[in-house]
């Protein structure tokens, strides 16, 4: 199922290489997709999942001892990958213009500290985000089609995605509808996929990239997120993401490298590289670590970019920020020296 036109994707930067690419590769899809029978069979067909070996090899790549320089580069890389993340119905332009702010310059005191990788939002605040990032470099994010449930009308999730994308919004980040996934409705999920991607798009000819969100937490076996990681990627999904962040469990080291086994296999068959999101419950640099190191090993270091790898999270920042002043002082930073998200 190789196809000789399928080529790696270029940097997200560059939005039309990769919607050019994908659009190139697609037809080799066709057969797959054309019934929800042939796509059953597809899916059905992925190597199993040995889950134990998949826990067991997630615990011990958490083992791997990391010196003190690597750990330093390890923390600023963590740093530019971070979706620093809002989703509260509590959430004001202030809040978000105030972590906006924080995103920029995470550490005010240290010039030389890197900003984050994006803002999330509700599609609501997007223009604010977009407004107080500006010209920073600094990506906005914004969740929709019926977040978190995922439980809407498609004409509704595509208003919500036309609405974020109108305001501004460089990334969607959607939800799948996992009642349809878990029922079997593999099709309606995959052309529900692609109808989002397709109202990613903007009025200048250019695309937000769409990460999609699987909950992994609520598609209960680690062969269901293979399956599901599969079938986002050959709708033409830029991102695979584990979480909302709403459910439990959210991201985990086992169903993170199942997608990142996913993103390796289907790079290795296309040439189209697909970016892994886990979100949800990593708080600690030591956490975000052990996901770097996972992400080396599993996937390959093409992935240690913020391009193809994110951690979608609100209170990690605050760990990463003072493990990097504690690397550099030889002390911790009091509780209140960094912002609270």
């Amino acid at each position: 199922m190789t196809s000789t036109a399928a080529r790696t994707a270029a940097s997200r930067n560059d939005s039309a290489a990769p919607d050019a690419t994908y659009d190139a590769a697609a037809q080799e899809w066709a057969d797959v997709t054309a019934s929800e029978s042939s796509l059953r069979r597809f899916l059905h067909g992925l190597p199993g999942v040995d889950q134990v070996g998949a826990e067991q090899r997630a615990a011990s790549l958490g083992t791997r001892s990391i010196k003190t320089t690597a750990k330093a580069f390890a923390i600023d890389l963590a740093i530019t990958m971070v979706d620093l993340t809002t989703l509260e119905g509590q959430d004001t332009p202030g809040k978000v213009r105030a972590l906006s702010a924080k995103a920029m310059r995470p550490d005010p005191g240290d010039p030389g500290c890197p900003s984050v990788a994006a803002v999330c939002v509700y599609p609501d605040m997007v223009a604010t985000a977009k407004q107080a990032l500006g010209s920073s470099g600094v990506h906005v994010a914004s969740v929709a089609t019926a977040f978190p449930s995922g439980r809407a009308a498609l004409d509704v999730k595509l208003a919500d995605t036309r609405d974020a994308v109108h305001a501004g919004a460089d990334e969607i980040d959607m939800v799948i509808d996992r009642g349809a996934f878990l029922a079997g409705h593999h099709l309606q999920v995959f052309e529900e996929i692609v109808a989002v991607r397709a109202a990613c798009a903007r009025a200048d000819g250019g695309s937000a990239h769409l990460k999609v969100i699987f909950e992994t937490g609520e598609l209960q076996t680690y062969d269901n997120v293979r399956r599901a990681s599969w079938l986002a990627m050959m709708a033409g999904a830029h991102f695979i993401k584990t979480s909302t962040g709403k459910v439990q469990p959210a991201a985990t080291p086992p169903v993170t490298l199942v997608m990142l086994e996913a993103v390796r296999d289907f790079r290795e068959q296309t040439g189209r590289m697909v970016g892994v999101k886990p979100a949800g419950g990593i708080r600690t640099s030591k956490d975000a670590i052990k996901y770097l190191v996972m992400v080396n090993e599993v996937a390959g270091p093409a992935w240690l970019d913020p391009d193809w790898f994110r951690f979608g999270a609100s209170t990690l920042l605050n760990d990463l920020l003072m493990q990097r002043t504690r690397l550099a002082t030889g002390r911790y930073s009091g509780p209140d020296y960094f912002t609270l998200d």
